[in-house]
């Protein structure tokens, strides 16, 4: 018999703290898939992803063969139909693969699973998901976080900040929220952690 496992959908703007949020849902022995990280490694590796993407952009290959995500780039941004194109491709290929992951860790009886996706709320993802939960953080607190992570400067952080999503957005899309104005990272994990735990004793009863 295949164990019930937990699924939470992880989304909110950049610097809120899901980094942290993801490190413990893996310390409570749960599986973390990052959305990014799937979809650049099918672009790697996902012959039909190529192709696709090809068919509708026309040639994308480096010397090396793989698809240059900069030239990509360059074609999609600035042109909102290509972008809206390329989300639909990319958006079907990574959920595919997201099932394929979760299944294999249902599989191999792994209780809880986190997906970490920023456009969780727009895609089909949600739906793979038994929980969502919102990581937000007050702006300038992000500010200083991507600063200090990224080396960038002030102007550019809050321009980053500012062409994302507002944090109503996410809080209203999503089950639950976790608000990071902690001035330690230890202390947002104690919190990260005991709501994880909770949604978890939720869904084991």
């Amino acid at each position: 018999m295949v164990k019930q496992m937990t699924v939470l959908g992880i989304t909110g703007p950049t610097g809120a703290g899901k980094t942290t949020l993801l490190k413990e849902v893996e310390k409570l022995g749960g599986a973390v898939i990052d959305c990014d990280a799937v979809y650049h490694d099918l672009l790697e590796r996902d012959g039909a992803l190529r192709h696709s993407l090809e068919k509708t952009f026309g040639p994308l290959r480096d010397e090396s063969g793989t698809i240059d995500r900069k030239k990509l780039g360059t074609i999609v941004f600035g042109d909102p139909e290509k972008l809206r194109q390329l989300n639909i491709i990319a958006q079907t290929a990574t959920v595919r693969r997201t099932q394929e992951l979760l299944e294999g860790y249902r599989r191999k009886g792994i209780a809880l699973a986190a997906i970490d996706a920023i456009a969780l709320l727009e895609s089909p993802l949600a739906k793979l998901c038994d929980v969502t939960l919102a990581v937000v953080a007050p702006a300038e607190i992000r500010v200083k976080r991507i600063m200090d992570r990224e080396g960038i400067t002030e102007e550019y952080a809050w321009l980053r900040v500012k062409a994302q999503k507002s944090d109503e957005y996410f809080v209203k899309g999503c089950d639950r929220t976790l608000v990071n104005d902690c001035d330690q990272v230890e202390e947002f994990a104690l919190q990260a952690k005991a709501l994880v735990e909770s949604i978890l004793q939720e869904h084991i009863q």
